[in-house]
Order: C-alpha cells, then sequence, then structure tokens
C-alpha cells in the first residue's frame, strides 16, 4: 500500500508540566502514522526557538501534544502571555489536529470553563476561586460543606488526594495552602458532587457529520476516607474501573451535557468531558480536556472509543489525524476561491 504524500510532525514538550503527551503516548501516535504518511517526526517544543523550527519544517499536519509555551519560562503556567501553539500555527497557516486558542484558553482554565457553562446556562457545581496567599474569612464563606478543592489550572488528577474533599473550614484551608506550596496555583473551590462520575469522549465523525458521543462510568477505589475520587494517585496508577453506560436515561443526559460543554467552549474535532452527578443525581460539568491521553490501555478517550463503538487505537489516531488535514484543505480552498 502507497502511503499518503505528506508530512505530519507530533509536538510536545519534554517539560512535563507543558505537555499532553507521554513519550509512550507519542511513539504509540508515530508508529501509527508511519504506516500511512511518508513522513512523520517527532518535535520538542519548550521555548519560542523550538515552535520556530516547527515552522520552518513547514509540515502538512501537526498533531499536537501540547496547548502552549510561556513568554516568560520562570513563570511557567502561570504566565499572563502565553504563546499558544494553536494560534502560533494559525498564523502560519499550518494544519494541527483539534482545538483553537480559545478553546485551549477556556479548558485550562478551569474557573473559565465552568463560568462559560453557566454563561450558557448548562449545569455545573456552585464554585468560587481561592486566590494563592490571599487570606480567606470563615464568615465570608459563599459555600456549604463538604467542599471539593484542586487547582485551577492542571489535569491528570495533579493536587487532588484524599484532602481534595473539605468538611470544615480548618480542613479547607490546609488545601488551599498545600496547593499553593506544591503547585504555585490558585485552588478551585467548589461544592462536592457525591454522585457517580463519567467522562465522555467527543470525535466528529466525518460519514454522518455528527459527533461520536461516548461515555464511560469511571469508578474510583474508595480512599481512607470512603471516598471515591479520581486522585492523582489513582490516575497513576490506573485503578479506577471503567464501564459502558447501559442506564438510557443517564446515558442521554450525559451525553447531551458533554456536547453542549464541548460546543460552549468552542472545542472541535475531538476531546473528552468530565461530568459528575450531584445528590439529586443530575448531571453536572467537572472538567474539560481538549487534548485527552491518547494512551493506549490508559487514556480514557481511546477505552470509551474501543468500548462505545469498537473504535480500535490505530483508526482513532488515523481519524484524528485527517479531521486536522480535511479541515485545513477546505480553509485553503476557501481562501484559494
Amino acid at each position: 500500500m502507497a502511503k499518503i504524500n505528506k508530512h505530519i510532525e507530533i509536538v510536545c514538550s519534554s517539560q512535563v508540566e507543558l505537555s499532553s503527551m507521554s513519550k509512550k503516548s507519542r511513539d504509540a501516535i508515530l508508529a501509527v502514522l508511519n504506516k500511512y504518511y511518508e513522513r512523520v517526526g517527532i518535535t520538542i517544543v519548550n521555548n519560542l526557538s523550538d515552535l520556530d523550527k516547527l515552522v520552518a519544517k513547514n509540515p502538512d499536519l501537526v498533531f499536537l501534544g501540547m496547548k502552549f509555551i510561556p513568554s516568560n519560562p520562570a513563570l511557567g503556567l502561570n504566565d499572563p502571555n502565553k504563546i499558544w501553539i494553536a494560534d502560533y500555527l494559525d498564523q502560519h497557516r499550518i494544519a494541527y489536529t483539534g482545538s483553537n486558542q480559545k478553546a485551549h484558553e477556556l479548558e485550562l482554565n478551569k474557573p473559565l470553563a465552568k463560568q462559560r457553562a453557566l454563561d450558557f446556562g448548562l449545569e455545573t457545581s456552585p464554585f468560587y476561586v481561592a486566590i494563592q496567599n490571599q487570606l480567606q474569612i470563615r464568615d465570608d464563606m459563599p459555600l456549604i460543606f463538604p467542599l471539593f478543592i484542586k487547582p485551577t489550572n492542571r489535569g491528570g488528577g495533579l493536587g487532588v488526594d484524599s484532602y481534595s474533599v473539605a468538611s470544615n473550614f480548618d480542613q479547607l484551608e490546609s488545601k488551599v495552602l498545600s496547593i499553593t506550596a506544591s503547585l504555585q496555583s490558585d485552588s478551585l473551590v467548589e461544592q462536592f458532587l457525591p454522585g457517580r462520575e463519567f467522562s465522555v469522549a467527543i470525535l466528529w465523525d466525518r460519514e454522518s457529520s455528527e459527533f461520536l458521543l461516548m461515555p464511560l462510568e469511571l469508578i474510583a477505589p474508595p480512599d481512607k476516607k470512603g471516598v471515591r475520587i479520581l486522585s492523582e494517585r489513582v490516575k497513576e496508577a490506573d485503578t479506577e474501573r471503567f464501564v459502558e453506560v447501559t442506564d438510557k436515561s443517564i446515558k442521554t443526559q450525559v451525553t447531551a451535557l458533554a456536547i453542549r460543554i464541548f460546543n460552549a467552549l468552542g472545542a472541535r474535532d475531538y476531546g473528552r468531558i468530565d461530568i459528575r452527578l450531584d445528590e439529586f443525581g443530575t448531571p453536572q460539568f467537572l472538567e474539560a480536556n481538549l487534548i485527552p491521553s491518547l494512551l493506549r490501555g490508559y487514556g480514557n478517550f481511546p477505552k470509551a472509543c474501543k468500548l462505545n463503538i469498537n473504535l480500535g487505537y490505530e483508526p482513532m489516531v488515523l481519524n484524528i489525524a485527517e479531521l486536522g488535514l480535511t479541515r485545513h484543505k477546505n480553509t485553503e480552498e476557501l481562501i484559494a476561491a
């Protein structure tokens, strides 16, 4: 079989806090794309110079495994003047997979994503932001306990542990201080949701011209307090169970919220939306991941594709790449016309 005459660069960072793709994941994606495309490479981007080298290669497609680089490396995730990879590629008319800068900005900032949901009339648990190094006032609490606390700008369960569920002010204050000290991040404080948790993989299907909505129920092992949360430790060890969503009513409600959130964020092509039920069984938006883990046998996105529609790893990766190439081709044709 003749390979497709296209050049694809898989892009990620060697700096863990900047990369949404592990070495194992990018190597697996490389192996798939190499079977079908003439030229496939990996570009590590840690700074602007690396990004310019990527642009100089002028690939037909960039398979995105990261969202941004800081203008000031010392500020890292907290740099207000981030250089967004998608925007930089748009400026140079280079195609890439998945969503654009605006969607990535909303996804990265969890409070902004939740506010976006509220602006669109969608369900998400009440919340506020505890600013790092800013004193909280016990008598001014806008929410009632129990509360759930996590960093505003981290994924993969980072900063989430058994102390993330606070039953009183002292526990809340302790967890916020811990997040400030270990991650230099503000804290998202939200009403704790005691119900079941779901993750919905979303993938555009070119044949039907519709999004495929593929939910999983995620069941974490109980922590020492008996609470089931997808903590950093659980995610790293991959000890949560995933099961098919067979209840038609719940499946309809969860997928309906997921696609509405996806659209509200301005996302495109593919991504993952996480949802948890409140005490009344109503689905509530937790967070989005628009560059979800594609690690074979680990990431919830490939698991959902396989469990729901029997879409294997190889066609899943090819699908994501083809969506980026097709959109770019259509855009170039419109510009030419």
